[in-house]
């Protein structure tokens, strides 16, 4: 067993996350114990060569009904994975590197880019990325608080 070199952090089921290195300053996630990697939505996935690495641009969309605010993004891609998801259906996805505020906390992360649109949540953090020094209680919701009155409104679609 692996353990963290700092105190555990305590992290609600569903948590408002930042990603300020990529100019996404909210976001809401489910904390998903059943995920191995993280996943964020994106659209427009599109994978190029810079200095003959693999990099990706996409498209985030950070708000739950509605495309306002999406921010295009360019990462080199870190990995490749094939994804299961709960119905079974597998695909193969980019990973990016990703920082993350999560509940205070700044980590690095592996995501992986595919469609949520149909999701309630637009990032699932994973078990990759909880190992970090996180521990969840399921029954609490946004221990690490939460974003302004109009962005949650935004986030509702009623700006």
């Amino acid at each position: 067993m692996t353990v963290p070199d700092h105190s555990s952090t305590l992290t609600g089921w569903r948590e408002w996350v930042k990603l300020n290195g990529i100019g996404v300053p909210w976001i809401k996630a489910k904390i998903d114990t059943g995920a191995q990697t993280s996943a964020m939505h994106a659209t427009e996935i599109t994978e190029f060569e810079r200095s003959g690495a693999p990099w990706v641009r996409f498209l985030v969309q950070p708000w739950q009904v509605t495309d306002d605010d999406a921010v295009e993004v360019e990462l080199p891609v870190h990995d490749r994975r094939t994804v299961r998801s709960s119905s079974g259906h597998a695909q193969l996805r980019p990973v990016v590197l990703m920082k993350i505020s999560l509940v205070g906390r700044k980590i690095e992360a592996e995501v992986t880019l595919t469609d949520r649109e149909e999701m309630v949540f637009r990032m699932l953090i994973g078990r990759e990325a909880l190992r970090q020094g996180f521990v969840v209680d399921s029954a609490a919701s946004y221990l690490g608080g939460r974003p302004s009155r109009e962005t949650r409104r935004r986030n509702r679609g009623r700006a």
